[in-house]
């Protein structure tokens, strides 16, 4: 299991969420008496490590614990306990496994926890298969997850596919139920904004849901100041480009999962893999996720001299022993100082081949907005070397955003000849879902990217990655689109300030506010103000996800003394731009 973050310092009690969720697993796991096997969607088991640990979970009775399959149970625990997501071939999956013992006369007690919320549907497939008598129901709500300090997440890796391909909202509905369970814990958000149809939305299911459940809040001055809705379709460029933080190239190039991520043996010098947790209980990791990847080198081959100088000066002087302690708390630092100069060394590998410094000159040829023949052929010619499909299709989708689509021949030479000859012919329904989803298009119109460029400075020439000034640093050049919003949007004008820019933007934008009681909320305001200089927080919710490096760069914009606003963000999955784009082709039970 993976250790937990420890969520110290957040800016509101997110222990106190976790330790609910905790209580809410114990009392499904007390429902059933005696011994018990634990059967988990596959996709929730990652996310459960970051709630509870496998101590806890045998406290309680779990004997075993497994992954839902097409296989039969293997335990002779006569108390099952599933805990899975509302997906129809789920539902096929435990009916086939309670259809099993049935066969071979094996009693056992069936319980099915849904997470988040039951399912109509998935009953009456358990219906269809004459199980649905034998199972207890409940439900399960694990989310959100604390992943650190200032970043929540449902993980909920569908999202695009659901919305934009399928037509399914029950997302909303779930990130919706989410936030409203956020503020009857920490009060009612008075501010809110946002972006995109998908953003209005989740606000009107908010709305609707509090009116239907009478939504309790917490007197006195709420914790969040401000909501920030956005729709992950007002930028679909900043995804597909490539990180350069320290923590956005780890999970490029070597996949940052539920919070950990697994090393080769090659890569620190071991005998086999390694499981790594990334959060800020690692203090050194805390210092140099955020930065851009070309100073960490740097930083690290200080402080490891600063360590050496230390040690050099323990053997050859008498300290003191407040001095031999300071160097002692050092010596304690040296095995993340190992690992991380071991995971520096193996990105450096990739990040000073040609072929990426070559992709990065591309991606920046793209958000510059200039020059798309040039691109035409470097892409092009990844597709005739056969470069990986996913990384292909990163640069198309740039290319199709900035310039409002593919011009018709470009279009539809890559779909039909380039991409389904050179890839195979099984990838038209990806091809044709990527279509659907608003990533891929043919040009009907001349796009408004160059007039977005300037008008929200998203590229900027100057930029010092050791000493940044903008949140461009994260991708040594490009401001984000979807932070440059939010900067905007903490800004003294708000969006009404770019009012412009705003309408060639897809999808709804609106600002509204949420108040209980007007006059009580307006004196205890004011009370409040005069004796707490506290910074307001800002809850940013990204719908469809978010990347490493967007997190980066708003942790750089809080971190400004212009800025008077702390920044949490909750997402409905942490990805970069393959993860981002793979979930199109994912089945429920994603492997």
């Amino acid at each position: 299991m993976a250790q937990l973050p420890p969520l110290e310092n957040a800016p509101i009690n997110l222990i106190g969420l976790r330790k609910e969720a905790q209580l809410d697993l114990v009392e499904a796991l007390d429902s059933m008496r005696g011994r018990k096997l634990l059967v988990l969607d596959p996709k929730l088991s990652g996310p459960l490590t970051l709630i509870v640990q496998i101590s806890l979970l045998k406290e309680h009775g779990v004997e075993n614990l497994s992954h839902l399959s097409g296989d039969p149970i293997q335990s002779d625990c006569t108390n099952v306990i599933y805990i899975v997501r509302p997906h129809l071939t789920l539902m096929k999956l435990i009916a086939a496994q309670i259809q099993h013992d049935k066969r071979n006369q094996q009693e056992r007690q069936y319980s099915l926890y849904f997470m988040p919320r039951r399912s109509t549907a998935c009953e009456k497939v358990l219906e269809a298969e004459g199980v649905h008598g034998g199972i207890t129901f409940g439900e399960y709500r694990m989310f959100p997850i604390p992943f650190d300090d200032d970043v929540l997440s449902l993980e909920h890796e569908l999202v695009l596919k659901e919305l934009q391909v399928d037509g399914d909202p029950t997302s909303l509905w779930d990130l919706a139920l989410t936030i409203n369970n956020l503020q009857s814990r920490f009060g009612l958000i008075p501010n809110v904004k946002g972006k995109g149809d998908a953003a209005k939305k989740v606000f009107s299911i908010m709305k609707k849901m509090q009116e239907e459940q009478a939504l309790t809040t917490p007197e006195g001055q709420p914790e969040i100041d401000t909501l920030i809705l956005l729709d992950r379709q007002v930028d679909l460029v900043t995804p597909m480009c490539s990180q350069l933080t320290y923590e956005g190239l780890v999970d490029e190039f070597l996949n940052i999962n539920n919070g950990c991520v697994e090393l080769d043996p090659a890569i620190l010098g071991g005998d086999k893999k390694v499981k790594v947790p990334l959060n800020s209980s690692d203090k050194l990791y805390r210092d140099l996720r955020d930065l851009n990847f070309g100073v960490v080198g740097g930083i690290l081959r200080e402080k490891a001299a600063s360590m050496k100088q230390d040690y050099t000066d323990v053997k050859t002087t008498n300290q003191e022993f407040s001095d031999l302690k300071k160097f002692v708390k050092k010596m304690h630092a040296l095995p993340e100082m190992t690992r991380h100069i071991d995971i520096s060394q193996y990105l450096t590998t990739f990040t000073r081949k040609r072929s990426f410094m070559s992709r990065l000159i591309m991606e920046q040829t793209l958000v510059e907005g200039q020059e798309y023949d040039i691109c035409y052929e470097y892409i092009e010619e990844m597709i005739n070397k056969q470069e990986p499909l996913i990384s292909v299709l990163r640069l198309l989708v740039i290319l199709s955003v900035t310039n409002n689509g593919l011009q018709k021949k470009h279009f539809d030479y890559f779909r039909f000849v380039e991409l389904l000859q050179s890839y195979g012919w099984e990838n038209l329904f990806f091809i044709n879902d990527l279509e659907r989803a608003g990533l891929l298009r043919k040009q009907e119109s001349k796009s408004n990217w160059l007039t977005l460029k300037r008008g929200l400075r998203l590229v900027v020439s100057d930029t010092d990655d050791s000493n940044p000034k903008d949140i461009s640093y994260a991708f040594s050049g490009y401001a984000p689109l979807s932070i440059r919003l939010v900067q905007h949007a903490l800004h003294a004008s708000g969006w009404r300030g770019i009012e412009d820019m705003m309408k060639l933007l897809p999808g709804a934008t609106f600002e509204e506010r949420q108040v209980k009681n007007r006059a009580k909320f307006k004196r205890e305001k004011e009370k409040k103000s005069s004796v707490d200089g506290r910074r307001a927080l800002v809850l940013v919710v990204f719908i469809g996800g978010v990347t490493f490096a967007e997190i980066s760069a708003l942790r750089f914009l809080s971190s400004q003394e212009s800025m008077k606003h702390d920044v949490i963000v909750l997402t409905t999955k942490l990805c970069n731009g393959t993860s981002f784009l793979q979930s199109l082709q994912t089945n429920p039970l994603g492997g």
